[in-house]
């Protein structure tokens, strides 16, 4: 079976799903060395590494970041991801807003990485392969031409061209976007193909269930030049999940897929015809944590100021783990950008388990931030940290602190129209509840 998630797509039957290792008997949470600044401090200072990652990671010839680098830097990996140079580029955004580096050097590498990206990347029909070389932008590892990881980047490119006033940057983003000929991915089908490869084509999964697929479709719903249909939007199913009293929106899927269409799209006092997406992620996050608490027993590190598992690294690889339902072989990890990435929808939750990983767990954070994953039951830290992961919670936290990523891509005419399209209105205060029923999971 195929799922795939923003990492791109894998085989569920390659992950060691099953009954982890027993937890300690006796589980001593360190001493906490008390954070001097603001919980807004912290933030800051979370986005500030992320940003110091997304500049130094970045090659200086093709504008492209990392898929992932050493936590403390001095690192030597090649291999770079398209998604990471979306949240890339709305990273630098964030930073010339705030006065993190030089204005004029912060532009010029956003030029210089939609120069390359317009005309040397490699790409078909203007989608672009998953993984590449950081130097010369050429496919690796047999990767596939990812739906996904394109609407990523083009969502980091949007808003560079809503942010920049500069007419090479506004030119070249407008250029990248419009060429996208979105109706070639659906590959004569109701829904997005998850992706091509040139040895055998089309991938035979579909970005057919609520996940963090909502950016596909409302890009390419406001396209000018290869729009969709709106009934495209109509066309993927929503299932719903119970968790105790929880219920909401959602397919068998990690946390972030909660959090990704989000960082950039607005979906706050808005609903289509089937939810309030953003009230739809509130609930989740409220589910996920008390998932986490449930598991105490087993895993004693969880608790009130310690939860969050999504998608990440772990001890014996990369893990598409969480819940509910209990999705992996959990093993009582902690994943940061869980609660990062959550931040806009349970901010004191959220931002309690940050204070809690800064305060508690001094392995855990590095020079770009929090390290991946890691793991106070077995005092395992990851040594890494992921473009992505990085992104996700940098993004989260400025628009919990200004909706500054909000308020930026918001205003490019073609993400008004694709949710225009779509059937976004005011919510009228029904926030979460389901007017035409999905199908349960």
């Amino acid at each position: 079976m195929l799922r795939a998630t923003a990492l791109g797509v894998f085989s569920l039957a390659h992950l060691p799903f099953g009954t982890s290792s027993p937890a300690p008997d006796v589980f001593h949470e360190p001493d906490r060395v008390p954070y001097k600044g603001s919980d807004d401090d912290l933030l800051d200072e979370i986005e500030r590494a992320a940003y110091d990652f997304f500049w130094n990671e970045a090659s200086s010839t093709t504008g492209q970041v990392k898929d992932r680098a050493l936590v403390n830097g001095n690192d030597h990996h090649e291999i770079a991801s398209i998604a990471a140079t979306g949240f890339e580029l709305t990273g630098l955004c964030i930073a010339e807003a705030r006065g993190y580096g030089k204005a004029a050097a912060i532009r010029d590498c956003v030029r210089q990485t939609l120069r390359f990206l317009r005309q040397h990347m490699p790409h078909e029909h203007g989608f672009f392969y998953h993984f590449i070389d950081l130097q010369t932008g050429e496919r690796v590892w047999n990767c596939e031409l990812s739906s996904i990881d394109t609407s990523l980047l083009l969502c980091g490119v949007l808003t560079a061209r809503a942010h920049f006033k500069d007419a090479e940057i506004q030119d070249l983003a407008t250029a990248i976007y419009e060429r996208v000929d979105w109706p070639w991915m659906l590959n004569g089908g109701k829904t997005f193909s998850m992706g091509w490869k040139p040895e055998g084509g089309f991938l035979a999964g579909r970005w057919n269930h609520y996940c963090e697929l909502m950016m596909i479709y409302l890009l390419a719903l406001g396209s000018s030049t290869h729009p969709v249909s709106k009934d495209a939007w109509n066309a993927w199913s929503r299932p719903t999940v119970k968790f105790q009293e929880f219920e909401y929106i959602s397919g068998n899927d990690p946390l972030f897929t909660h959090q990704y269409s989000h960082a950039w799209f607005d979906f706050r006092g808005k609903r289509d015809s089937y939810a309030n997406y953003f009230e739809n992620s509130v609930e989740a996050t409220r589910a996920h944590k008390q998932f986490c608490l449930s598991l105490g027993a087993e895993f004693p590190d969880y608790s009130e100021h310690l939860w969050g598992i999504t998608a990440s690294d772990s001890a014996v690889g990369y893990q598409a783990w969480g819940g509910p339902p209990r999705l992996g072989r959990l093993d009582g990890s902690v994943v940061p950008c869980a609660a990062g990435g959550s931040l806009p929808f349970l901010y004191g939750d959220c931002i309690e388990v940050l204070r809690t990983i800064r305060e508690r767990y001094q392995q855990a954070w590095g020079k770009y931030g929090f390290v991946d994953a890691f793991n106070p039951l077995t005092n395992w830290y990851n040594a890494d940290v992921l473009g992505i992961d990085l992104g996700i919670t940098m993004l989260m936290a400025e628009n919990q602190r200004t909706g500054f990523v909000w308020n930026t891509f918001m205003k490019n005419a073609e993400a008004k129209l694709g949710m225009e399209k779509a059937g976004f209105r005011p919510d009228g205060g029904h926030a979460g509840e389901t007017v035409q029923r999905p199908t349960s999971v």
